[in-house]
């Protein structure tokens, strides 16, 4: 039987060899909370065992954030990151190194902040990175998003636990949702991986025009754009490796027409913003763009989120995920994006991600502007998928199919 010990050592192995397939003479940059010190070593000694040239680490604080945004001034959040952390990424995007990005910090960590004060920042690093984004979501840059148990998401996961006792709860949760129970988790994962490439190249052989959403709460039609394609497990980077930016994933996702979704959609999951918790949302949509909102739960919040810029009101993604799988079948909420929109098919409002086309040659806004592509300093998942999910897919001859029902494949 594995020891604690012996699962983190193998999730951190995991990280670097199938999340980020990071190569000899690759350096890594790794955004942390501080509260993963000790696994953010691991993660580091792996990868220098591979051939890692160096290593970078940003430690995330987020009760040192929550000074800033309570006591800085306007002016400062609105020109919060500077000149030399937009080199330090360019230089990273330039040299095709990798990026690994732990999440885990309090997903309410910033309640009674105003919302807007949050958003300066987010809107001022979203326009000054927009080149390392670019290359992000083209494949340019190698990277994963992987989750560590800080005291506080864990609590707000199991708030009926003692806090050491919902830390190893959520610890064992991560572990299942990543395979690291299987007795071979790499080979696990290529067998995943393997499967979710089976549905990507079903779903690019129907070449499907349109899909229906239908369950409580959701009546919604999206035109796929011409030139999409589905993405799903292993990543193509533009210089040869694969990697999976998601750990964990069940998702495969592609593109949207940006002027071709009409109706209302209703949410199914929490949806962490902005350190605050979103709860049953909706959102209409009119040729594309969000046309009114409600939200029981966090209405200023998602006010703010849909403000940060024009394309934040217009879809950039759409992902199925069956409803029986394993982190849905887990019966938890994470209130965390990473897993929830792993366990539920999801939309994202912002900014589209390239390497779900046809033809990646995508850089400038204007680019975006003239194949009908959303653009965005913001890229937000939200999950729509239920039991109740039915997905209907037409054909581009006006043939129809059912391609979900019960929220689950219907065809494959």
């Amino acid at each position: 039987m594995k020891s604690f010990e012996d699962k983190l050592d193998q999730y951190a192995e995991l990280v670097v060899k199938i999340g980020l397939n990071i190569q000899k003479g690759q350096r890594l940059l790794i955004n942390s909370p501080i509260e993963a010190a000790e696994f953010t070593r691991r993660v580091t000694k792996y990868a220098y065992e591979l051939g890692c040239k160096r290593v970078f680490v940003d430690w995330v604080d987020t009760g040192l954030n929550r000074i800033h945004y309570l006591h800085a001034s306007e002016d400062v959040l609105k020109d919060f990151t500077q000149p030399w952390e937009i080199d330090k990424y360019n230089s990273l995007a330039d040299h095709n190194d990798c990026m690994l990005f732990i999440a885990g910090t309090d997903p309410n960590a910033y309640a009674n902040i105003p919302p807007e004060r949050i958003m300066y920042v987010q809107k001022n690093a979203g326009d000054k990175l927009q080149s390392i984004s670019q290359k992000r979501i083209n494949g340019d840059v190698p990277w994963a998003i992987i989750g560590y148990p800080t005291e506080a998401w864990a609590e707000s996961i199991f708030p009926n636990l003692k806090t050491d006792e919902a830390v190893a709860a959520l610890w064992e949760a991560i572990f299942k949702t990543v395979r690291i129970d299987q007795p071979d988790p790499i080979a696990a994962w290529q067998e995943h991986s393997a499967a979710l490439t089976k549905k990507v190249d079903y779903l690019n052989e129907q070449n499907f025009k349109t899909l229906h959403y239908k369950s409580k709460g959701t009546d919604l039609s999206i035109d796929l754009h011409p030139d999409h394609k589905w993405v799903g497990g292993g990543h193509p980077s533009t210089f040869g490796t694969t990697y999976i930016p998601n750990l964990p994933t069940e998702e495969v996702f592609t593109t949207p027409h940006k002027f071709g979704v009409n109706g209302t959609v209703t949410s199914k999951k929490p949806l962490s913003a902005l350190g605050n918790l979103i709860e049953n949302f909706s959102l209409t949509f009119k040729e594309g763009k969000v046309v009114d909102f409600s939200a029981e739960k966090g209405y200023e919040t998602l006010k703010q989120l849909l403000n940060l810029d024009e394309g934040m009101l217009y879809l950039g993604e759409v992902a199925l995920v069956p409803h029986d799988s394993p982190i849905s079948n887990s019966g938890i909420i994470f209130n965390n994006t990473l897993f929830d929109e792993n366990a539920s098919c999801h939309l994202a409002i912002g900014n589209a991600i390239t390497m779900a086309l046809k033809d990646t040659n995508v850089s400038t806004k204007e680019d975006y502007a003239k194949r009908d592509i959303n653009h965005s300093s913001g890229h937000t998942d939200f999950m729509i998928g239920s039991a109740d999910l039915e997905i209907e897919a037409e054909y581009h001859d006006g043939r129809k199919i059912p391609l979900f029902r019960n929220g689950n494949w219907a065809n494959l």
